[in-house]
This record gives C-alpha cells, sequence and structure tokens, in this order.
C-alpha cells in the first residue's frame, strides 16, 4: 500500500487510536482485490455494515458483519470498525483515554436522523472527552440539495441552516462538514479535526457517486492497537 493510497487522520486521538481512509488509487472497496489490499494494512477484518442511511448503531463483533446499520463501535483491541464511503461523510470519534472507538457513515439522511448522536450515545462515554475526525465528503460548494433536505435538518435543529446557502430557487448548497460540527458540538464533542475535502470535485483522489454515479466505495476503518 502506498502513501497515496491512503489518507492517516491528523487529530489529537490517543496513539493507541489507529485509523485510514483508502482513496480511489486503492481499488474499489466492494472488489476482493481492494479489500484484500486493505486488510494487509489491519489488525483483523473490518467488520462491515449494511449501511442504509440510517441512525442505528451496533457494537463492532463478528456476529454484527453485515447488520443494517451506519454506525458501529468497540472496546476491544483488534478490532475493526469500517464504512463504505463516496460522498457521503465519514465521522471517527476516538475516547481520549482509548478505552473506545466508534465511526458513523453520514450522508445527509443519517445526519438529518441523528446519526451522530446515536453513535455518541453508543460509546457510553462522557463526551468531552471524544475527540472527532472528519473525512472526505462532498464539500461544501459541490453538494446541491432540495427544500426537502432543508427542512429535514431544520425540523432537528434551527441552527442547521447556517450549513445552507442559497443556490438556484428552491436548491440549497449543503455543508455536511458544517452540519457534522454543529451536531458534535450539540452532542458535546467540542475537539473535531478533519474536513476540507471534496470527493465531488478531487477526481483524481476520490470515487464520487455524484459525479460518476458509480457503485465503487473508498473505506474508513479505525481501531485500537
Amino acid at each position: 500500500m502506498t502513501p497515496d493510497e491512503v489518507i492517516i487522520p491528523e487529530w489529537p486521538a490517543p496513539a493507541a487510536v489507529k485509523a485510514l481512509v483508502t482513496t480511489r488509487a486503492l481499488g474499489d472497496m466492494r472488489e476482493a482485490a481492494a479489500r484484500a489490499r486493505l486488510r494487509a494494512r489491519l489488525p483483523a477484518e473490518p467488520v462491515w455494515l449494511r449501511q442504509v442511511h440510517g441512525a442505528t448503531v451496533v457494537e463492532a463483533t463478528p456476529q454484527a458483519a453485515g447488520v443494517e446499520a451506519d454506525a458501529s463501535f468497540t472496546r476491544t483491541r483488534g478490532t475493526v470498525c469500517a464504512v463504505r464511503i463516496a460522498d457521503c461523510l465519514p465521522v471517527l470519534l476516538a475516547a481520549e483515554d482509548a478505552s473506545v472507538v466508534g465511526i458513523a457513515h453520514a450522508g445527509w439522511r443519517g445526519l438529518a436522523a441523528g446519526v451522530i448522536e446515536a453513535l455518541v450515545a453508543a460509546m457510553a462515554m462522557r463526551a468531552g472527552g471524544l475527540v472527532a475526525w472528519l473525512g472526505p465528503a462532498i464539500g461544501p460548494t459541490a453538494y446541491e440539495v432540495g427544500e426537502e433536505v432543508r427542512e429535514a435538518f431544520l425540523a432537528r435543529d434551527r441552527a442547521l441552516a447556517a450549513a445552507f446557502a442559497p443556490a438556484r430557487p428552491g436548491h440549497w448548497m449543503l455543508d455536511l462538514y458544517a452540519a457534522a460540527r454543529r451536531r458534535l458540538a450539540a452532542a458535546g464533542v467540542g475537539r473535531v479535526a478533519g474536513g476540507g475535502f471534496c470527493t465531488r470535485t478531487e477526481a483524481a483522489r476520490f470515487f464520487s457517486w455524484r459525479r460518476e454515479r458509480t457503485s465503487a466505495r473508498m473505506a474508513a476503518a479505525i481501531w485500537l492497537a
């Protein structure tokens, strides 16, 4: 695995917390060859979920593989929590004492449904003792959504209006990073790093469903060493 095949988060997580995000250079995580290359970098086979853009959280155990959920967590050393991404936002969480880590697949539906808050609650940590990292997602200048998306967010939190900028009539540009930071802050997580990527415009680096209408996916993973 070469350096351009993965992104290693830069965030104030403990040394025992390990994480990475693959790029399109490593390949499509729906294909066995790419998963095998990823597996060589990990302590164990990732606990892959059947992602449905919801807010269900599971503990990452062998029995959870293939379960319908969009977030997972673990306190077990060597267990790998993972999600597949191609515009949706991967949100990584770690306890400052390295006792638990978690990950969420957070597209607009998941964010609006409360997947971040559900993951924070499932990790059962004082929220102020968690740090977060926001991985590659579609950027705020490339993600146009309709009025129904904005209304779904505002129904949960009127302050999320700040994550939307007007586009053409009836449409808005959504900043997933800003929305995620708002939801993390509301859940008590104040230390948030990452962001600043754009899967849609950085075509050489990332897969993007919006750009290519592709089923190809990258992966985000986190574990305790």
